[in-house]
């Protein structure tokens, strides 16, 4: 059974490609077009498919259109209702519903070969919850899905049961917790549907004095259901201008609108519990990226195991999608890296970096040559094996540096143009992690926030956020023998179990995922060192 998913409607375009119940290829169409998030959620976008990335998909697994069994669009126009009906200022969804009807012709015209129909709707947020609920590891799962809005709906809670849902509720929109927390991205004057994590960064700046008021808008309601609309933002705090200074109150706004999102995550949560009896849930949906709210979740929630879908967001879709359809014909294996993408072999690149006529090295063990750049405190860009699926780096294409100089924090945001109060990461070796980081282990996929241990902060302050707290991806050996294999040979020169990850790109720019990509990159940013593949760069040989 060959599956396409394609998630297009929204935002995050991406495809994914499922064989017999095996994901063989997953990835956003923003790293093959270079738009960041690939386009705008607008209605006069939804006509534009992950072409570059379905047929990425297909050549990757040697397969024609022609060869799929189906193709799992994450969006059902059937089940949606007029905008205006749904309580949302939106006057042009009307056109975004015309052409997902007729995606079917659309795909059939992108991907020759492809009858249309091939093509089945799936329901976003039943997309969603395949994503997580078929693709976390093996077993029943209560499944949680939180966005911005679906066909009609910003919320389903189910259970999963031997491979099929059960839609225990959703909740009608306007109400959407995905929603608020894009009208406050945009409030605090950020890209909405883009820069949400922006948001929860600046939150630990500030203190949630405006909770109490802003809860009368945002809360659980019982039976699983929740308000969260018609938030009057500037009783709170001044609209911010797009780049202009931030104010204390912008900060005490996001740090409130975070506190009322959180306890109503929990509340939802706790309902879903009391429904399934289940001890695992799992996590899809825009929502599901607040890595803040997730780490409460498992720390005060009822659940034991909290597993999140990396990919998240819309593009996660595309997964599910594909997932769902799968299951209805036979078993369906699940998610075991998020390196879905676009990988190249060790030829391939040495060819690249002969045509850029860039001297270059090859060393006995690129692992060791980087751990020792790192040591002396150098800028490493990372390009190794398949890029990942989601919006983490997770030591495919990263930027790393050293934890232990605090002023790293600062010189990362520089070279990627970033705003100054946003954290970089840790990544630790999976056997060392509880040592440093109190929270759910193992975290390989960099959704939770753990707690600093407090004798570690002093010699990782990198790494540390203004709260205490570091989003940590675990590094187990047998996953990512090379990444951990470079952790302990700069633990074997520092005595520091961390290096700093943060995603190879600049601000504003999907993350490399090309070979030219990396070396664009390299050239244009003061970074000292490309690891890419078995091979190295050097910038003080390269551009002198």
């Amino acid at each position: 059974m060959r599956v396409l998913g394609i998630n297009a409607l929204f935002h995050d375009p991406s495809a994914a490609l499922v064989i017999d119940g095996k994901t063989v290829a997953a990835a956003e169409e923003e790293r093959f077009s270079r738009r960041k998030h690939g386009k705008r959620p607008v209605p006069f976008s939804a006509w534009e498919l992950p072409e570059l990335s379905a047929r990425w998909c297909l050549e990757a697994a040697g397969l024609e259109p022609a060869d799929l069994d189906a193709v799992a669009y994450s969006y059902d126009p059937h089940l949606a209702r007029p905008a205006e009906q749904l309580g949302l200022d939106d006057p042009w969804d009307h056109l975004r519903q015309d052409y997902a009807r007729r995606a079917p012709e659309f795909l059939a015209e992108a991907l020759p070969g492809l009858h249309p129909d091939k093509v089945r709707f799936v329901p976003h947020h039943v997309a969603h919850a395949a994503s997580a609920g078929l693709a976390a590891p093996p077993g029943d799962r209560a499944v949680l899905v939180l966005d911005g809005r679906g066909e009609c709906a910003s919320q389903l809670a189910g259970h999963y049961r031997d491979s099929v849902l059960e839609v225990l509720n959703t909740q009608p929109l306007p109400e959407s917790l995905g929603l608020f927390y894009e009208e406050l991205t945009q409030h605090l004057g950020f890209l909405r549907s883009s820069d949400e994590f922006k948001v929860m960064a600046l939150a630990s700046y500030g203190k949630p004095v405006f909770a109490e008021r802003l809860a009368a808008y945002v809360h659980a309601t019982g039976g699983g259901g929740f308000r969260a609309s018609g938030i009057p933002w500037s009783e709170f705090a001044p609209a911010r201008r797009p780049g202009g200074p931030y104010r204390e109150q912008h900060a005490d706004l996001a740090a409130s609108a975070q506190r009322c999102l959180e306890e109503t995550v929990l509340h939802l949560a706790s309902w879903l519990h009391g429904r399934t009896g289940a001890t695992r849930l799992a996590l899809a949906g825009g929502v599901a990226l607040n890595c803040v709210a997730n780490a409460r979740l498992h720390r005060e929630g009822p659940f034991d195991d909290v597993w999140v879908q990396p990919a998240a967001g819309d593009a996660g879709t595309s997964l599910g999608a594909a997932l769902h359809v799968a299951a209805e014909h036979g078993p369906v294996r699940p998610m075991t890296t998020a390196a879905l993408g676009r990988g190249w072999s060790d030829e391939e690149l040495r060819r690249m970096l002969e045509t850029a006529a860039l001297p270059f090295e090859e060393p006995e063990d690129v692992a060791a040559a980087v751990a020792e750049e790192l040591a002396q405190d150098g800028i490493v860009a990372w390009f190794q094996g398949r890029s990942e699926f989601g919006p983490r780096a997770l030591g495919h294409r990263s930027l790393l540096a050293h934890p232990g100089r605090a002023e790293n924090l600062e010189r990362l945001n520089a070279v990627k143009g970033r705003e100054e109060f946003r954290p970089v990461a840790p990544m630790v070796r999976a056997e060392r992690a509880a040592e440093l980081f109190d929270g759910p282990m193992p975290s390989p996929y960099m959704l939770f926030v753990h707690e600093v241990a407090e004798e570690w902060k002093p010699r990782i302050p990198a790494v540390v956020h203004v709260d205490g707290t570091a989003r940590i991806q675990t590094v187990d050996p047998a996953a990512e023998p090379l990444v951990a294999r470079m952790l302990a040979a700069f633990e074997e020169r520092t005595g520091l179990p961390v290096v700093v990850n943060t995603s190879l790109n600049t601000a504003g720019r999907p993350m490399v995922d090309h070979p030219r990509e990396a070396l664009e990159c390299f050239g244009s940013a003061p970074v000292d060192l490309l690891a890419i593949g078995p091979f190295l760069v050097r910038r003080s040989k390269a551009f002198t």
